[in-house]
């Protein structure tokens, strides 16, 4: 029993290292595309980050045009950019592909782009207060006043018995 729990072990030991050595061997071309937000509205945005990609590159997407990746400092490896989603961008999934030093990488579904928001009557074209928004200020403000007075001469009353 203890013998098959070590072996299992060493076997789980043995698979976590084989998968991660050829991670660490790719280190020459594009490896990893990161888009942050991952959810962004049209006009927006988004930074991506490419591990792998020492010297820059481009970057290049449905909902944005060809954009620059320039090489982080401290940072082996990593280049990064930041692109403008198109204004007319359909809402969706999108894809980034990536090429540096003449190799490239897709990231299918970095992204998701949203639609705007119906609004609507409500809160959709003021920048202050409303005439409507004046007159139920006024109206509940009136009410606390004529409502503490009542409560005030109450209390008042109560003294006097």
């Amino acid at each position: 029993m203890r013998t098959t729990r070590a072996l299992a072990a060493a076997g789980a030991a043995v698979a976590v290292l084989a998968l991660g050595a050829p991670a660490a061997v790719a280190w020459d071309t594009p490896s990893n595309i990161v888009a942050l937000p991952s959810v962004i509205a049209r006009g927006g945005q988004m930074t991506v980050t490419v591990d792998g990609c020492p010297r820059g590159g481009t970057m290049t997407s449905n909902a944005f045009p060809s954009t620059p990746l320039s090489p982080i400092n401290g940072a082996n490896e990593t280049s990064k950019g930041t692109a403008a989603i198109n204004g007319n961008a359909r809402p969706g999934s999108y894809d980034i592909t990536v090429n540096c030093s003449g190799r490239s990488l897709t990231r299918p579904a970095a992204f998701t782009v949203i639609g705007g928001v119906r609004g609507g009557f409500g809160g959709s074209s003021s920048s202050g207060a409303t005439p409507a928004d004046v007159a139920i200020g006024s109206a509940l403000v009136t009410a606390a006043v004529i409502g503490g007075g009542v409560f005030w001469m109450r209390r008042r009353a109560e003294r006097r018995i």
